[in-house]
C-alpha cells in the first residue's frame, strides 16, 4: 500500500511540475469566441499549435460557451476551463475527425498534456447521435444501424487519447457524449482526479475507459453513466493494464459499476480498487472478466459499498475467441457492505438496463470459470450482504441434482445475467481452485427455495465464520464434483 501511495504522490508532483512554470494564454487572445454559435475549431487548434511551438502552457477559457469540432492536443499544452466556461461539441457529425476513433478532443503520441479546471465539456451527445442516425437513414453515412443506432466507431467520444505520457485530467465536469465519454489507450502516467461525469445522454455511454495503460490513478470522481462506469480494457495481445489505482469514487450506471474486461486480449495486472461506492446500478458493482485470451491477476478490492445494485461481485472466465484460453488468479476482495434489490436497480433512468434480462432469480456473488480453465487463488473476507430473497421455483430450470445442465456460455457476452437462473441465492462458485471465504454474513429477507452457497467443480475451498440468515433453511452449502471443501 505504501508503494502505491508513493506512485500517486510522484504522479501528482509530475503533473504539477509540467504546468507550474508554463505560460497562460487567454482563449480570447486567439479570437476564440464565447457566444455558443461561432464555430471555433480552427481558432482553438491554431492556439494549441502556437502554445506547443512556443514552449508550452495553458490555453485558458473563461466564462462562456465555446463551440467546436475535433481538436488535437499537442505536447506541453493544457486546456484550462475556468468555472463557467463550457467547451461545446458540435451536433454535426461531419465536424469530427475519425483517427482510429472519432472524438471531440484527440491526443496522439504526445506528452505533458491535460484538461483541467472547474468548467465543463458538453458533447451534446443526444442531438449529435440522432443527427448521425438521420444521415445514415438518408444514405449519407454508411452504417448498419445495429440496434437502431450507428456504430460506436463513428459516434464521437468527448476524449480519445492514444499513446500519451503524463496526462492530467482534473476537476472538470464532463457530460453528454454520443458514445463512451473518455478513452485513454496505451497511455502512461495518467491521473483522473475529482471529475464529475454525467454521461447519460445516449446508449453505450461509459464514464471512463482505460485501455492497456500503465501507472494510472483514478480517484475522487463522481460518475453517472448509461453504460459501464469505470472500465478497464485490453485491446491488443502483448499489451495490458498495469499498476492502476481506482480509489474513493462514487459510481452509478445502468450497466456495471467498476469493470475489468469484456475486451481482454492482453491482460490486467496489479490493480487496486479501494474504498469505492456503487449505487442504483443495474448489473455488477465489481465485474472482473478475462474472456479474450488474456490474463487477469494480482487484483485487490478493499472497501466497497454497493447500494441498491443488481449484483455485487462477478468473476468470469470465458472463451469468446475460439482457442484463446484466458486465466484469472490471485484476487483479494474484502470489506464489502452491499444490498441487492428485488427489481430493477436503475428503474426510472433514461437508459435502463435491458428488460429482457428480467425477471431473474438473482444472487450477489458469482465465480464462474470454465471446464479445465479454473479461476484460482481467490479470497473473500469481511462481507455483509443483504439480499431480498423470494427466489421463485416457477422461474427455475435447474435443481441441485441437475447442475450440469447450467450452460457454460463460454463464448457469450460476459454478464452475470446471462445465466438467468443460478442455484444459490448467495454465492455460486463453478470451475475454481483455492477459494477462501471468511467473516461473511449473508441475509435473505424473504423465503427463498435455494441454498446460500453452491460449489460445482471446486477444488480446495475454505469457509471460515460464514453465517447466514434465511427463513426455514439450516443448510449452508451444497457441493458437486468438488474436493477439499472445508467449513469451519
Amino acid at each position: 500500500m505504501k508503494t502505491q501511495k508513493k506512485i500517486i504522490l510522484m504522479l501528482f508532483m509530475l503533473m504539477a511540475c509540467s504546468t507550474v512554470f508554463a505560460k497562460d494564454y487567454k482563449a480570447s487572445f486567439f479570437h476564440i469566441k464565447s457566444d455558443g454559435s461561432t464555430m471555433n475549431t480552427r481558432s482553438i487548434q491554431f492556439a494549441i499549435d502556437y502554445i506547443s511551438k512556443n514552449g508550452g502552457g495553458r490555453l485558458v477559457f473563461y466564462v462562456g460557451r465555446y463551440l467546436t469540432g475535433s481538436i488535437y492536443l499537442k505536447s506541453n499544452v493544457t486546456i484550462q476551463l475556468e468555472e463557467g466556461a463550457v467547451l461545446l461539441g458540435s451536433t454535426n457529425p461531419f465536424d469530427y475527425d475519425r483517427i482510429g476513433n472519432t472524438a471531440l478532443i484527440h491526443a496522439r503520441d504526445v506528452e505533458n498534456v491535460g484538461i483541467t479546471g472547474k468548467g465543463m465539456i458538453d458533447g451534446q451527445g443526444r442531438a449529435l447521435a440522432n443527427n448521425s442516425i438521420a444521415y445514415a437513414n438518408d444514405g449519407l453515412i454508411v452504417d448498419i444501424l445495429k440496434y437502431d443506432r450507428t456504430r460506436e466507431s463513428i459516434r464521437p467520444m468527448v476524449i480519445y487519447f492514444y499513446n500519451c505520457v503524463n496526462v492530467n485530467i482534473k476537476e472538470l465536469i464532463m457530460q453528454n457524449s454520443a458514445c463512451w465519454l473518455q478513452t485513454y489507450e496505451r497511455c502512461k502516467n495518467l491521473v483522473i482526479d475529482h471529475i464529475t461525469v454525467n454521461n447519460v445522454a445516449y446508449w453505450n455511454s461509459d464514464g471512463i475507459d482505460v485501455v492497456d495503460c500503465d501507472n494510472v490513478v483514478i480517484t475522487n470522481n463522481n460518475i453517472d453513466a448509461a453504460d459501464d462506469g469505470i472500465c478497464l480494457k485490453s485491446h491488443t495481445e502483448g499489451f495490458f493494464c498495469h499498476n492502476i489505482l481506482i480509489e474513493n469514487n462514487i459510481v452509478r450506471t445502468s450497466a456495471n459499476g467498476i469493470k475489468l474486461g469484456t475486451a481482454g486480449k492482453g491482460g490486467f495486472r496489479n490493480i487496486k480498487i479501494l474504498n469505492n461506492t456503487v449505487y442504483n446500478t443495474y448489473r455488477s458493482a465489481i465485474a472482473l472478466q478475462s474472456v479474450d485470451g488474456g490474463f487477469l491477476e494480482d487484483i485487490i478490492v478493499d472497501g466497497l459499498k454497493s447500494a441498491n445494485t443488481g449484483h455485487v461481485i462477478f468473476l468470469r472466465l470465458g472463451e469468446r475467441i475460439p482457442g484463446k484460453k484466458s486465466t484469472m488468479k490471485r484476487i483479494s476482495i474484502k470489506n464489502v457492505v452491499a444490498d441487492v434489490p428485488l427489481g430493477k436497480a436503475d428503474a426510472g433512468y433514461d437508459y435502463e438496463g435491458p428488460i429482457e434480462d428480467m425477471p431473474r432469480n438473482i444472487s450477489p456473488i458469482i465465480i464462474a470459470g470454465l471446464p479445465g480453465q479454473y479461476i484460482e487463488d481467490v479470497t473473500f473476507s469481511n462481507f455483509e450482504i443483504s439480499y431480498p430473497g423470494a427466489g421463485s421455483k416457477y422461474m427455475a430450470y435447474v435443481a441441485l441434482d441437475k447442475l450440469d445442465s447450467i450452460p457454460e456460455e463460454a463464448g457469450g457476452y460476459p454478464e452475470f445475467s446471462k445465466f438467468k437462473e443460478i442455484p444459490a441465492w448467495g454465492i455460486y462458485v463453478r470451475h475454481a481452485k483455492n477459494i477462501n471465504f471468511s467473516n461473511l454474513l449473508l441475509k435473505a429477507e424473504k423465503k427463498d427455495y435455494r441454498l446460500p452457497i453452491v460449489m460445482d467443480d471446486v477444488h480446495g475451498a475454505a469457509l471460515k465464520k460464514v453465517t447466514f440468515q434465511q427463513i426455514d433453511q439450516k443448510k449452508l452449502l451444497h457441493t458437486h464434483k468438488s474436493t477439499k471443501v472445508n467449513v469451519n
